[in-house]
């Protein structure tokens, strides 16, 4: 069970089934997490699109749905997970604005490659995935134009796993899981000495 923080259906409280394998983002986290957004990148919700990877039952997906985010796009393998998060987005009058995507995110990642960047990149790979992994999907996210240059990609791990990167920007712990905020690689600048010069030689 978890609760949406905020928006239209605050306070309320969803149940996915008992025998779902899943570990939703507890409430104090994904408490502080969108306090950190909301204080920190000042976007609107109302205008931003949102990538939420390992979707799980959709706690971080109908978070930002609650609070009138129009375009959430959840990639989620498991049929059944990602069946709950339809079904749940449908029931809460949020089905327009949640697309659900069953697919496994290193593949989805792969496949659509600079296709559609977004304002927020969130993923919550399970804890014990390797820190090989980690890297793979840092770099598919970074490198595919999948974060808007005013954007940030947030990553959700084990507080003992510990992250390198360049594009790191900071980690916030709480407890168990830590959140890590990467901001998008920077737009390659065309040097005016690259410029040929194309004067008329008189």
């Amino acid at each position: 069970m978890y609760r949406i923080i905020s928006g239209q259906w605050k306070a309320k409280r969803i149940s996915a089934p008992k025998n779902f394998d899943v570990r939703p983002t507890t409430d104090f986290a994904k408490e502080a997490l969108f306090s950190i957004i909301e204080n920190r990148y000042r976007l609107d919700f109302a205008s931003i699109s949102v990538l939420d990877l390992f979707a799980g039952i959709g706690s971080i997906s109908l978070e930002f749905g609650s609070r009138a985010c129009t375009d959430v796009t959840s990639v989620e393998m498991n049929p059944r997970h990602s069946a709950f998060i339809h079904t749940t987005a449908a029931e809460l009058e949020m089905g327009s604005q949640i697309n659900v995507q069953r697919a496994d995110v290193f593949d989805y990642l792969k496949k659509n490659r600079k296709r559609k960047s977004y304002e927020i990149v969130v993923a919550d790979p399970p804890f014990e995935m390797e820190i090989e992994k980690y890297n793979e999907l840092i770099s598919l996210v970074l490198n595919n134009n999948y974060v808007k240059e005013n954007g940030v990609f947030i990553l959700e791990h084990q507080s003992r796993t510990k992250l390198e990167h360049p594009n790191l920007t900071d980690t916030r712990k709480y407890g168990n899981v830590s959140f890590s905020f990467f901001k998008p690689n920077e737009m390659e600048v065309l040097e005016l000495t690259d410029i040929p010069d194309e004067t008329p030689v008189s």
